[in-house]
């Protein structure tokens, strides 16, 4: 792989200005650091790594005659699930923190203590009350979101054993009754997270059976602690997502603009920072500037631009080349994917970097550290600074270099617009044309492809490529997170997409569902359903699919993949896709390959029990035909045409 990792093997055009850019300013990037490190080590690319005592560290050998037990007695299979269980655990902590602080502020909001903010989906809101049996009748918006946060807060404090209020109010007796069975209810997600970090600890837990079984309920945490609490929360807050159409790409950037490129993931601060935008136009004009203009880097570009019609910047791996262009006169950050070497990158170009996480700092960063409570006054700091970064900047300090490369997008397809949407072919029944579509073969199956960019993977476009072949195969994909980005720069996520990608039959199917929704094109192939929380959202479309056939989610013939994943966020989300009990395809290969038993157990033995199944494959092509054989089996199963 080491040879085929560079800078010159990026498809985007702006990438490849940028890294030419870069190189001749003689800039470390990414994708420079990982070729430093090739060949990267064996041992922890198998998981047989342990560091977790003093007494090591320790690796196992599961191929030669090297050392088949650790220090203390453990084996590859006990070392490999220890590990495992770890990262899934970092992953539900990340979005289980994130939520919390949603909840934490919707309580704010119902008791007047964040006059910054306010309910802005009181219909979402009903629903969600509605599901937790909250009393609405009568009663104000935010005495009724008072009362959901303290049910959301309320299962952070747990201590009676009782299952998850999420749990209860959004899930189907059918999936909840699988799930008891195996085990995998939770009740208060801190103390799962306290459990597995305490099992995992050394002298602790060496079932490897035992520490997998945990790994799917640590997925159970991350969608009901994490990913829809927070898609829950956040909907109330900022709105619900609704069809529109954006501009992504490098040319988002506006030279003559104070550019503000908003990077992390929660939308507390990012939402602000969009509103006061407006507000200081006119200071920002004082400058020299035409105005403010936010851009949305990783998941908090697809929260902007779902919610508010933020211009869709650039995932994550291309922070770092956004900072090349010289163009961006503040990068704020709040958490998750923010690398290190952000803070360094914007030094060289005089880019103001600005971290506003008590948790997340950078020793090179500004320090703005942001509450909700002052969310306004802290907003205005910011573009203070960012306004202050342009002044600079026109004054000759940096050359920029803008790569006048653009796309367009339609996002917003939240499962609330997605109904709507079917509603116009269907208002009696909106699911039933999609049931019919999938029924007759003209939609094959549908494929969640979710997660991040790698830099192990870049450079061969497996995103692009797979989702080329599925599309060509009538498969629909939604998707979360950075590879929204990937695709939206490809030019995936409009209705000019479909005529090009989709398979007759699916373009078809498009073409119909578009013109009853009166958009006068059709439907994308791919319906960007927003940032990695919103996980949550395609089991939300897979959970209703499944109810009103009648059958369990793990029958449909459905896929998920994360195709260039990096982030323990990743484990945890498949994970929980594995405990749903559907195919979960991932590359690169997860630290797994180690442990006999591990490999067993998620490709052979958990098919049996749930359904639930792992693809490793890193060929675009390959993994594509891995997915529709699937596909074509669950529909064989169900006695579905064979397309």
């Amino acid at each position: 792989m080491s040879e085929k990792i560079g800078r010159t093997e990026y498809t985007n055009p702006g990438d490849l200005e940028l890294f030419r850019k870069a190189e001749k300013e003689n800039l470390q990037l990414g994708v420079d650091r990982l070729k430093k490190m090739m060949p990267q080590c064996g041992f922890g690319e198998l998981g047989t790594c342990c560091v977790i005592c003093y007494m090591g560290p320790c690796r196992i050998d599961p191929f030669d005659n090297g050392p088949k037990l650790g220090v203390c007695g453990a084996n590859a299979d006990v070392i490999v699930a220890r590990n495992f269980l770890r990262a899934a655990t970092g992953g539900a902590s990340s979005h289980a923190g994130h939520a919390r602080e949603l909840a934490l502020l919707l309580l704010e909001v119902a008791e007047g203590k964040a006059p910054g903010y306010q309910v802005r989906d009181e219909a979402k809101l009903l629903f969600v009350a509605g599901s937790l049996g909250v009393a609405t009748d009568g009663r104000t918006a935010n005495a009724i979101a008072g009362d959901v946060a303290r049910k959301a807060i309320e299962d952070f404090g747990r201590q009676d054993g009782k299952p998850m209020n999420w749990i209860r109010a959004r899930t189907s007796k059918r999936e909840y009754d699988k799930w008891e069975k195996l085990g995998l209810i939770v009740s208060n997600p801190h103390n799962e997270i306290e459990t597995a970090m305490h099992r995992t600890s050394m002298g602790n837990d060496s079932d490897p059976l035992n520490l997998w079984l945990a790994t799917l309920r640590m997925g159970i945490v991350d969608n009901f602690a994490g990913l829809m609490l927070a898609t829950d929360l956040s909907d109330i807050l900022f709105g619900t997502p609704s069809p529109k159409v954006i501009s992504a790409n490098y040319a988002v950037i506006k030279d003559a603009s104070v550019n503000v490129a908003c990077h992390g993931h929660n939308p507390i601060m990012a939402s602000k920072l969009v509103e006061w935008a407006d507000k200081l136009e006119g200071e920002a004009k004082a400058a020299g500037a035409d105005g403010i203009n936010v851009v949305g880097v990783c998941c908090i570009g697809n929260e902007l631009a779902t919610r508010f019609g933020v211009p869709y910047a650039g995932h994550e791996a291309q922070a770092e080349l956004f900072l090349a262009t010289g163009a961006i006169d503040a990068m704020v950050v709040d958490l998750q994917c923010i690398w290190p070497s952000l803070a360094t990158i914007a030094k060289c170009y005089k880019t103001r970097f600005i971290t506003t996480v008590p948790f997340v700092k950078n020793p090179e960063a500004i320090h703005v550290e942001f509450h909700p409570d002052k969310a306004d006054e802290k907003a205005k700091e910011i573009l203070h600074h960012a306004i202050a970064g342009f002044r600079e900047r026109k004054a000759g300090a940096v050359p920029t270099h803008i790569p006048r490369v653009s796309s367009k997008m339609l996002t917003g397809i939240s499962v609330e617009a997605l109904v709507s949407v079917l509603s116009a072919a269907n208002p009696s029944d909106p699911l039933a044309p999609v049931v019919s579509a999938v029924a007759s073969g003209d939609i094959l199956g549908a494929v969640g492809v979710v997660g991040c960019p790698n830099p192990k993977l870049r450079y061969s476009s497996m995103t692009e490529k797979m989702a080329a072949e599925l599309l060509r195969n009538n498969v629909l994909i939604v998707t979360t997170g950075c590879v929204n980005h990937i695709l939206a720069q490809a030019g995936f996520l409009t209705s000019e997409a479909t005529e090009k990608y989709a398979g007759e039959k699916l373009k078809n199917v498009l073409t119909a569902l578009g013109k009853a929704a009166g958009l006068g094109a059709p439907l994308p192939p791919v319906l960007h359903m927003g940032s990695c929380v919103d996980n949550s959202r395609i089991y939300d479309l897979l959970a209703a699919l499944a109810g009103k056939i009648g059958i369990e989610i793990s029958q449909l013939p459905v896929a998920g993949s994360a195709p260039e994943f990096i982030t323990e966020k990743a484990i945890s989300i498949g994970s929980f896709f594995l405990a749903v009990g559907i195919l979960v395809h991932v590359a690169p290969p997860p630290r797994v390959f180690g442990s006999p038993f591990a490999v067993g157990l998620l490709t052979e033995t958990l098919p049996g029990v749930n359904g639930g199944k792992v693809l490793v494959e890193t060929d675009p092509e390959k993994a594509a035909a891995g997915i529709i054989a699937h596909i074509r089996a669950k529909r064989q199963a169900l006695g579905l045409a064979q397309a």
